[in-house]
């Protein structure tokens, strides 16, 4: 059994969001960077089956500081180009904020929180795709 960090530690390394280790799994497709990887591994539970892999979410509030935005063009680009594609995606500016995902349930309650400062917006896009209800236009 591998070391296993506490949820502040986790936290603290930005992994709140990735709970499952079907998501390191993914991440590894894309980064290459072998600490962050196995600090993933080290912040995931394992998928106890296929309905807890496929967590879906009502919304989500993409949560950043205005101030900052400028040392997040990923973030930025996603805002301005793709933001209308995710109707139940909301932009919210809080002082000092980090960019997060506040992920939201059917009652608009938060239900866990996914730090994206080194995100593309490739994977935003991906991410959002995998983790949202479709929303049927109206």
């Amino acid at each position: 059994m591998a070391v296993k960090l506490s949820s502040k530690e986790c936290e603290d390394l930005g992994f709140t969001g990735l709970a499952l280790c079907s998501d390191c799994n993914s991440l590894a497709e894309y980064v290459k960077d072998q600490e962050l990887l196995s600090d993933c591994r080290k912040c995931c539970t394992e998928d106890s089956d296929d309905s807890t892999s496929k967590i879906i979410y009502s919304g989500a509030v993409l949560e950043v500081c205005m101030r900052k935005l400028v040392f997040y063009p990923e973030v930025v680009s996603f805002i301005e180009d793709e933001k209308e594609k995710f109707p139940s995606v909301k932009v919210q500016y809080a002082f000092n904020a980090p960019p997060k995902l506040i992920m939201l349930d059917d009652a608009g309650q938060h239900k866990e929180t996914i730090r994206i400062d080194n995100w593309k917006r490739e994977h935003i896009l991906e991410f959002l795709r995998e983790k949202l209800k479709p929303t049927s236009a109206v």
